[in-house]
């Protein structure tokens, strides 16, 4: 019998790995304190999970498929929405102390939050075929749209002083707690994703000048 590797490699699952592969990049940039090639790789993971469930539905997968899809996709946001972020913050925050804390509980957030969700789906999956249409707790993968935008002002002189990384950071691990109902985005909330993002990376390029990429 021809043994195969562990795990599925077929299309439906392609973005949520390149996700996972940005994030890992975007964390040996915070290393080297690259904070704007970090904050591109945190958009890019942002921007391959806001459409790996879009390319997974075009394939009718086993319940193994489906179940893997869950689990692969919420590990890669951890990697991405949680560690990253955490990172990021404790590195040009100096690594203090306190900010070392509040980055802790918010990847402690970012954890349950996921698994929550996990345990929710698959509740959910058991009991109908119908498209998730809403969610409970904010979406971890909202860091990827604020952070760059406090880091664009922060940047910019705008927001002058490196707190506003922290309280961010708890104001979201907070959110990923509350069960407050948010609905998932359709096609337009997804091209205003897509739009913010855009404006980001050309303020990125405004700023910095071309000399970035």
């Amino acid at each position: 019998m021809k043994k195969k590797p562990l795990g599925y490699y077929d299309y439906t699952v392609i973005l949520t790995y390149c996700g996972a592969m940005f994030s890992v990049c975007g964390l040996m940039r915070v290393i080297c304190q690259d904070f704007w090639w970090a904050i591109l790789c945190l958009m890019m993971a942002g921007a391959c999970d806001m459409f790996d469930g879009a390319v997974a539905a075009t394939k009718d997968r086993t319940p193994s498929e489906k179940r893997f899809g869950v689990q692969i996709d919420s590990l890669s946001d951890l990697v991405g929405f949680g560690v990253l972020p955490a990172a990021f913050v404790f590195r040009i925050c100096d690594q203090k102390v306190t900010v070392g804390m509040i980055c802790a509980a918010f990847v402690l957030c970012a954890l349950i939050r996921l698994a929550y969700f996990n345990v929710m789906e698959e509740e959910r999956q058991q009991k109908t075929d119908q498209k998730r249409e809403s969610y409970l707790g904010v979406p971890v993968t909202t860091i990827a749209v604020l952070l760059p935008a406090v880091y664009l002002l922060y940047d910019c002189r705008i927001c002058r002083r490196t707190f506003w990384f922290p309280l961010l950071l708890a104001a979201m691990g907070l959110g990923y707690l509350l069960p407050v109902e948010v609905k998932k985005p359709g096609v337009l909330g997804k091209i205003g994703i897509v739009a913010i993002g855009a404006l980001e990376v050309a303020g990125m390029l405004f700023f910095m000048g071309w000399d970035m990429v």
